[in-house]
């Protein structure tokens, strides 16, 4: 579902699957996790109640956030973290979380770490870091 290139087909699936949540029916796994973070998201709501805005372009010029970036960088720590992948990345998660005690505070914290690797290794053209990910993570310890 979310394994995709093309930014309107995308953000697509973040429509249906609220959509789907608000007629009450029933949800693939990654439309079940797609629905939480919208939940945990409640600004976003509005985005995802109507498709008026899904070719948006939201640009750091105008210092606005993508709220399909940052929800799909939510889906992709919480996957990593379920895998440990990169290994290590679960039990820092828990330390964070026995730090900081907010899960969602914590994911934030986590994402713009995330954000910053992707970013990084889009702008060298390489593979991401994963040790200097992790150590940035540490140094939010």
């Amino acid at each position: 579902m979310i394994f995709t290139q093309d930014r309107l087909r995308l953000r697509k699936q973040f429509y249906d699957a609220w959509q789907k949540h608000k007629k009450q029916q029933a949800l693939e796994p990654l439309e079940k996790q797609v629905v939480t973070l919208l939940l945990e998201h409640p600004e976003y709501h509005k985005l995802v109640d109507t498709m008026d805005d899904i070719d948006k372009d939201y640009t750091p010029e105008h210092a606005q956030m993508n709220p399909f970036l940052h929800l799909s960088l939510h889906l992709a720590l919480r996957e990593q973290v379920g895998t440990d992948r990169p290994v290590g990345i679960a039990m820092l998660t828990r330390s964070l979380l026995l730090k900081f005690g907010d899960g969602h505070e914590v994911e934030h914290l986590m994402i713009e770490c995330l954000g910053e690797s992707l970013w990084e290794a889009q702008r060298q053209g390489k593979a991401p870091d994963e040790e200097r990910y992790l150590e940035s993570l540490k140094a939010l310890l």
